[in-house]
């Protein structure tokens, strides 16, 4: 039998997929720089770690449910929303979350909540912590679903255990009081363990009008401004400024015909 497809039946039996998918490029590499031992060895080891470290990364980006380009460091600085460069980086180390700290983005639609709020769940996942993006409309359907469907349950059971927590469009439409009750047990439930960052273009005060119910929108409030950050995001929408046209012609794509 061929040396190589006896290391890949070794490889398979030992669930060891990066060396599997890259033997014939490591053979020619070690080959190529005339390897000793320990260091093909490393070289083995070290395409092996880095495969898992990318396919766990990949798994935990989907299960976070990260919307399409929210890359920070794709982040247009030349669009003027009140929110500094040097706030911005400060939001990207992450130190507010080992200090269960909240972050609530409020602004007009367009100015960058959400693009900054997945941005800062994505650096999350990547430091390694467990960090899930879910819109309102998400959330209040797994509050409804955990206790007739498999997936609602198992959904719960992993936001139970969030190190951080995206809700996207908080308080965007009214909320019914059996959900706006099942939305406050849950926050009151991981408030003092879990980082949220909240995301709204409603002014607290115009809380208990969504939610129906004054004293449950204060008790609400009350458990996310404990310790938050509150951030006004200000300015024209960023995608009417640099909306799309199929003419050639058009500059910018900023015109209506």
């Amino acid at each position: 039998m061929e040396q190589k497809q006896l290391i890949r039946q070794y490889c398979q039996q030992f669930n060891i997929s990066g060396i599997t998918k890259s033997i014939d490029q490591l053979v020619n590499e070690a080959e190529s720089k005339s390897m000793g031992y320990l260091d093909y060895t490393i070289h083995l080891l070290h395409t092996e770690a880095q495969y898992r470290n990318t396919r766990d990364l990949n798994k935990r980006m989907k299960i976070a449910q990260l919307p399409p380009f929210c890359d920070l460091s794709k982040y247009d600085h030349g669009f003027s929303n009140g929110l500094s460069i040097t706030k911005l980086h400060q939001l990207e180390e992450l130190h507010w979350m080992d200090q269960i700290y909240n972050i609530i983005f409020m602004g007009s639609s367009g100015t960058g909540k959400t693009f900054l709020s997945a941005g800062l769940c994505m650096q999350a996942i990547k430091k390694g912590y467990k960090a899930y993006f879910r819109t309102m409309d998400n959330l209040v359907s797994t509050l409804k679903m955990k206790e007739i469907t498999r997936s609602a349950k198992a959904e719960y059971k992993r936001l139970l255990h969030a190190q951080l927590i995206v809700i996207d469009d908080i308080m965007l439409f009214p909320v019914e009081k059996k959900e706006a009750v099942s939305l406050f047990n849950f926050i009151n439930q991981i408030y003092e363990k879990t980082s949220f960052i909240i995301t709204t273009n409603k002014k607290p005060a115009d809380w208990a009008q969504m939610l129906g119910d004054e004293v449950l929108a204060t008790a609400l409030l009350d458990r996310l401004l404990y310790q938050c950050e509150v951030i006004s995001l200000s300015g024209k929408s960023y995608r009417l400024q640099n909306r799309k046209t199929i003419f050639k012609d058009s500059v910018n794509g900023n015109h209506f015909y």
